[in-house]
This record gives C-alpha cells, structure tokens and sequence, in this order.
C-alpha cells in the first residue's frame, strides 16, 4: 500500500460500461482522486489511433495513473488493490488469493457472457440470442445464491476486489432482463456492497426489467 497519487488518476470510461464502472468503484471506494475521461463509443473513439496505443484491443477502461499505463478492468482492480488498498482487498494467503482470482475468472466468464451479454442485448441492440443469455444468468445466480447463504461477500466475510469486479452486472441484470427476485442473498450482498463508504452506483438504464 502506498500513499495517493499526487495527481488524479485518469479513468478513460463510457458512463454505461459495467467494466468501466467496476474501475470507478474501486477507485472511490480506495477514495483515490479521479479523473472520468469519456470515450465516445458510438462514434469509435476506441478505435482511434490514439486510444489503440494505450489498448490495443481497443476497449474501455483504461487507466492512467500518472504514466503508468494499464487496461482491462480486473487487471486494473488488482493493481489498484496492491498499489493503494491493503490486503483486505487481496489477500496475500495462498487460499485468501485464490478465492478472489476464482470470482475474477467468473466476472470474465459466466458474468460477461450471462448478465452483462444479455444486457448488451436490451441496452446497445446486440444480436445475440437473448433467451440462452438469461438462461446462463439463472443458472449462475443459483450459484452465488448459494454460495452466499455460507459467507457475506463472495470470497470471505469481508468486501475484496471479487465483489467489485462482479457487482455491477449483477446489480444491472434487471436491465436484460434478468430478474434477481429469487435471489435474496444476491440481493443482500448487492446491498451491503452498496452501504460500503465510498460507494458510487452506475448509471441506470430504463431497459429490460428496469424499463
């Protein structure tokens, strides 16, 4: 853990990317000065020479914390967690660690290709098949129901980058369509991530369920 920045971090994002936001969370909830760079998606700014230099691949969030150049955003989280967070965030045990990296895997996997795909349909138009996408969401939120009956947050009884990196899909599932009112626990645990200090929502779109 070392001190603040001198200057913001910079945080190249678009308002309604759940990536983008998992970033700015971590980065309020560390209360780290911020800098929002808006990148215009609609009009391909990520696809811009510019923007591809600091991510070749081409996606936001991208961050910039005084020069230091990173993308993708559980990358982010990890480095955010060791360089400004304490070990709270990402335990440094062998067990402690490999129960936050598992839930990182599913941010990547079974959210970005359930709830966060399945928005992707309602909110930006994609042409995907929108029933198996929510299919996929049940089946994983049975999961972290149960998984959540055992322990308050998803990898231990304590907040870590694990519940920042899956929040907010979950917590926007509504939005494609994806209802969470079977799921009491997963409610819980959206809530008491959302009473934690330094707690900034995303945006919400009238979509889906939420419409």
């Amino acid at each position: 853990m070392t001190s603040k920045p001198s200057n913001p971090i910079k945080l190249y994002r678009h308002p309604l990317s759940g990536h983008s936001h998992r970033v700015q969370l971590m980065l309020s909830l560390l209360n780290l000065p911020t800098e929002l760079v808006e990148v215009d998606l609609m009009k391909g700014a990520h696809k811009q020479p510019e923007f591809l230099a600091m991510n070749a691949f081409g996606q936001v969030p991208v961050l910039d914390d005084n020069g230091t150049i990173l993308a993708d955003s559980n990358g982010i989280l990890v480095y955010l967690a060791r360089r400004y967070g304490d070990a709270s965030w990402l335990p440094k045990d062998a067990l402690g660690e490999a129960a936050v990296q598992r839930w990182l895997s599913v941010a990547a996997g079974q959210i970005a290709f359930g709830p966060a795909a399945a928005r992707l349909v309602t909110v930006f138009g994609a042409k995907l098949n929108a029933d198996d996408l929510i299919a996929r969401s049940h089946a994983l939120l049975k999961v972290m129901e149960v998984e959540l009956s055992k322990q308050a947050f998803l990898a231990g009884n304590h907040i870590t980058i694990a519940d920042v990196a899956a929040y907010t899909y979950i917590a926007h599932a509504p939005e494609g369509n994806v209802s969470l009112s079977d799921y009491p626990k997963v409610r819980g645990w959206l809530s008491a991530i959302e009473s934690v200090p330094g707690f900034v929502g995303m945006k919400k779109t009238a979509a889906g369920m939420a419409a």
